[in-house]
């Protein structure tokens, strides 16, 4: 079967099922500034985000049918020559100049960043079985698992697996791998650039057993409110969402975190007040967690944790939109009972 070629998409399709949206796609260009990664099409939909592997996962914001054309790759643009312009004659007040290239060599590239550090490449756990449809989690290599005889035996048909065992790098405007020299400019021929090395596929790593003791730490968190919600952000940076654990219930919420570096953040909220658990959500980034609860009452709370602290007359106040800092309400939101209290 042939491969959708559209952005974001990436999978095989039957021509004859092939609807007028049975692709999901991105039909803008990526965008990568001072490390964030996000789409052109859907910046303000999908935040831009720090790790490559999120980036790729970014869900497409348009849909359409499958095609398996060749992407259309403007043309790159000739820099135009350097020239002088030097005075040839003077003659009876007329000027008279010419021009020519300077002949002065370009200056060198710049240096690419230092190396990064050792990759423990992932080998695949062959006693975890793969549901049909998996991705090979290998860079450069995207194929999908059908079948153990095929995929995963070895000496299987397709059970040797071609990629890149480093991460991409993206430095002025190039991009390609750190374990290989080739280096393009623009984001398709970055997807094609062929593996360097040749191994086993990882459809399901293996869980390393590290001697390194694990370090529980603290992750700051901020917070606002609505009327309705109340928004959180945990700052657990590059916290891993594959293995970690956010379970949001009426009264409580419990957090555990995976972090690099060895390092969890594990606790359990206690709400100020009672929250929708169906209407409340949770979404990972690459430097926080982003918490929104749906109150279950209109109360304004006072903090994001109950206390067995007298507060006094502190308020929890309502944020006018955006995230950076709250603004106090124009008008005090109470529950039934502190209503009767204070009329």
């Amino acid at each position: 079967m042939p491969r959708c070629t559209h952005k974001g998409c990436g999978q095989e399709y039957d021509a004859e099922n092939n609807g007028p949206e049975s692709c999901t796609y991105h039909p803008g260009a990526p965008i990568f500034h001072e490390g964030l990664k996000s789409w052109s099409c859907c910046s303000d939909v999908n935040k831009p985000v720090l790790d490559f592997d999120e980036f790729m996962k970014l869900p497409g914001c348009t849909k359409g049918q499958h095609t398996d054309e060749a992407p259309q790759v403007a043309p790159k643009p000739q820099p135009a020559p350097q020239v002088d312009l030097k005075m040839t004659s003077s003659q009876a007040g007329t000027e008279t100049y010419s021009s020519g290239p300077t002949g002065t060599p370009s200056s060198s590239a710049p240096a690419e960043p230092a190396p990064a550090p050792k990759v423990v490449e992932e080998e695949d756990d062959l006693s975890v079985p793969v549901p049909p449809g998996t991705v090979c989690r290998h860079n450069g290599c995207n194929v999908v698992y059908e079948s153990d005889e095929l995929h995963r035996t070895e000496g299987g048909a397709a059970a040797e697996c071609t990629y890149h065992p480093k991460p991409p790098i993206f430095h002025e405007g190039s991009k390609g791998y750190l374990c290989c020299k080739r280096r393009v400019l623009e984001f398709e021929e970055f997807l094609k650039i062929e593996g360097c090395k040749k191994g086993r596929h990882v459809f399901v790593p293996k869980k390393r057993a590290d001697s390194e003791e694990e370090e529980f730490t603290q992750c700051r968190i901020d917070h606002y409110q609505t009327p309705t919600e109340v928004h959180a952000s945990v700052f657990a940076k590059q916290a891993d969402a594959n293995t970690s654990t956010v379970k949001i219930e009426e009264n409580q919420i419990f957090l555990d975190l995976y972090l690099p570096g060895k390092k969890r953040f594990r606790k359990t909220l206690n709400l100020w007040g009672p929250v929708n658990p169906e209407e409340s959500s949770f979404k990972f980034f690459g430097t926080k967690l982003e918490l929104k609860l749906k109150k279950k009452d209109a109360r304004s709370w006072t903090l994001l944790e109950k206390t067995d602290r007298d507060l006094g007359n502190i308020n929890f106040t309502f944020g006018v939109g955006g995230r950076t800092g709250t603004i106090g309400a124009k008008e005090l939101i109470l529950d039934d009972v502190n209503r009767t209290r204070a009329s």
